[in-house]
Formats: structure tokens, sequence, C-alpha cells
């Protein structure tokens, strides 16, 4: 596989052949790596796309941005050439505003409507934050407060250098995701699917399931066991939740349906 720096994208050779393409983005300080697992355990049916921002393994060294609005815009920038084949997007937590937002985008200035889009661990855009923002705290606090999120690897938070090299870039993903408001545009024109850990404590199913008035054209929340980073690895069921969804999307026929919810539980 090539990497080259400065790519928003990252695709995989074996991904070629796959009927559907689907582009992921990442929890705050999160990256290609994230999603790594779970590509070849896709093919042949999806071929996983990761989108690397700013500041993150091969573009460690730019500069991170810190406003949806401008990673948005890069998306409707870059992503075009990638739209050869039907597609959909999954975003995971901070993931969540981007994937959404990126999607609205791309249908309005006609650049290509999804099959449909994947949000996780976020609750949905209208409603308000839970907690004050983390990206205003003194460092120690601020690293303390990720620390207990449990979504950057001890290997970073333990050792000074690492952290050094990676805070901004964290600090900018959770301000990007703590200012974040609902940009002006339409509903999706396309389904909407939301995941949620049973025990995540950044975000209820209640507060996921507010995804649905988000789209017009189908809504389904899926409850797994877990906490906030209930996909890390190659969960089976998480999986099987994709490639069931992608495959709904697929045959979905674009008119309103009712909301339904699935509970992945022991």
């Amino acid at each position: 596989m090539t990497h080259v720096p400065g790519a928003w994208v990252q695709r995989h050779p074996e991904g070629t052949d796959a009927p559907v393409r689907m582009f992921c983005f990442a929890h705050a300080g999160g990256g290609r790596s994230f999603f790594a697992p779970w590509r070849t355990a896709l093919l042949p049916d999806i071929d996983l796309c990761p989108v690397v921002l700013p500041g993150r393994e091969t573009r460690i060294k730019e500069h991170p941005l810190t406003r949806v609005e401008d990673v948005i815009d890069r998306m409707c920038e870059v992503l075009p050439d990638h739209l050869d084949r039907p597609f959909a997007l999954f975003g995971h937590s901070m993931g969540s505003v981007l994937a959404y937002e990126t999607a609205r985008a791309l249908h309005a200035a006609g650049l290509g409507t999804p099959l449909g889009l994947i949000v996780s661990g976020r609750r949905a855009p209208h409603l308000p934050a839970r907690r004050p923002p983390l990206h205003l705290l003194a460092e120690d606090e601020f690293v303390a407060a990720v620390a207990r999120l449990g979504g950057t690897p001890q290997n970073i938070l333990g050792e000074p250098g690492l952290l050094r090299l990676f805070l901004p870039t964290l600090r900018a993903d959770f301000e990007l995701n703590e200012t974040y408001r609902p940009l002006p545009g339409a509903a999706l024109p396309c389904p909407v699917s939301a995941f949620v850990g049973a025990a995540d404590p950044e975000a209820a199913p209640e507060e996921l399931a507010g995804w649905r008035e988000s789209t017009a054209h189908g809504f389904s929340l899926r409850v797994f066991r877990g906490d906030h980073f209930y996909l890390k690895g190659t969960p089976g069921e998480l999986l099987a939740a994709l490639r069931a969804d992608i495959r709904r999307f697929g045959a979905t026929t674009p008119v309103p349906h009712p909301a339904r919810t699935e509970r992945i539980t022991p």
C-alpha cells in the first residue's frame, strides 16, 4: 500500500473492484490506523477509505484545522476524485459531524449523493453539549481529561516526547468538535444509521436517536456492547452491521419510512 504525504484519502489497491466505497472519519486524534483492522474484513464488498486530517500520521507536520467549515471545504475539493462508484460515509465521535457535513456539502454542490451515512458515538448535531469544553483546559488538565475518555494510546500519553508532538493536534480536534454548530442547509437526502455503545459515557442511545431529525429518508439505531470505543479492533457484530447497512442503503428507495432501533447486547 502506498501512503502519499498530504493525502486526505487513503486508498488500498485491493479495494479497486469493490462495488461500494466507504469514507471513514475518525474521532479526535484518530486517523487511518484506527480503521486498519476493518479494511480486509470488509473486502471484497466495501472499499474502506480512511480520511486523514492534517496534523496526524503521514500529515503530522501539517497544521491541524480547528473549524468544521475548513475541513468540509477541503473535502469538497478532494473527494470528487474518488466518487467513481456508489459511496457511503462513516464517522465516529468527532468524525460523525465531519461525515454528516461532508455528505450535505457534496450533495448541495452537485458533486455526489451518498447511499447513506453511518454515525457513531456522538449526540445528534442539534443537541447541546453535556459538559464544558475540554480544549480550553490547561495542559495537565486536558491530558487527564483525554486519558479518561480512553481513545488515545497509553504509549503516547505516557511518553513526554510523543505527547508534545501529538498534543497540538489533539487539542485542535477537540476545539473543532466543541465549537461545531450545524451548518446551514437541508436535511440529508439519504438514510442515516446511528451506532452507540450501551455504556458510552459521552453519548447515550437517546442522544444518538436524535440523528433521525437529520434525514427524511430512513433512520436506524444500533446499540452495541461496550463504551465510547466499543468499535476498537475488528468486532464481528460491528462489521456485520456495517455490511448490513451498506446493503440496505443500496436497496433503499429514497422515500420516508419509520425509524427502527436494534440493540446488539449480550
